[in-house]
């Protein structure tokens, strides 16, 4: 063999070898860290919903975030969410959570002016999570739902701005039944 024809070949092996290294770092990349998005559609409806009683009548507006620390959809609304405790808990939100029955885990330290609640009456009924409750100034339950649609959520696509704002101005909003498709992990425990 002439010394070209060595070169090119030792050329090509070493570039189909690269390829072949690429090709399972890709693989195990994408097999290790990237999930397909299921299209889970989720009926929420808020009717069994109630605040405990040390927290249900007149005040404040409150807002009760359910999660279940196994869910990888919470990742996805866990910055989203602190921003909304950055922008309205000044305002005089109250921010609440309640994490799944029998479920092991901890909030982000972003999250941790979040009160947690053992579980609200009718909660153990909820379809799916990461959900919200958000009660209005007269302790009325104003949305119960998803924070968005869609894989991911933030600002720009979120339910939740919309509502605290109305609410904020004393207008009122009946969102407690809500049929959205997105990120969602099943909130019922088995028995």
């Amino acid at each position: 063999m002439r010394p070209s024809h060595r070169t090119t070949l030792l050329a090509s092996l070493l570039a189909l070898a690269c390829a072949v290294v690429l090709w399972l770092a890709y693989d195990w990349f994408q097999g290790r860290f990237l999930r397909t998005f299921s299209q889970h559609t989720a009926v929420f409806s808020g009717d069994p919903l109630r605040l405990p009683p040390e927290l249900a009548g007149p005040g404040a507006i409150r807002l009760v975030h359910f999660w279940d620390p196994a869910c990888p959809c919470n990742v996805g609304n866990q910055q989203h969410l602190a921003e909304l405790v950055d922008k309205y808990a000044p305002q005089g939100v109250e921010f609440y959570a309640v994490q799944k029955t029998g479920s092991q885990g901890r909030l982000p330290a972003t999250l941790n002016s979040l009160e947690a609640l053992p579980a609200l009456p009718g909660s153990e009924q909820i379809p799916a999570s990461p959900a919200v409750a958000i009660w209005d100034r007269s302790g009325k339950l104003a949305y119960f739902g998803p924070y968005s649609e869609g894989l991911t959520c933030n600002s720009s696509n979120s339910f939740i701005e919309p509502i605290l704002e109305a609410l904020s101005v004393d207008r009122k909003v009946n969102a407690t039944h809500t049929l959205a498709v997105g990120c969602y992990c099943p909130w019922p425990t088995s028995n």
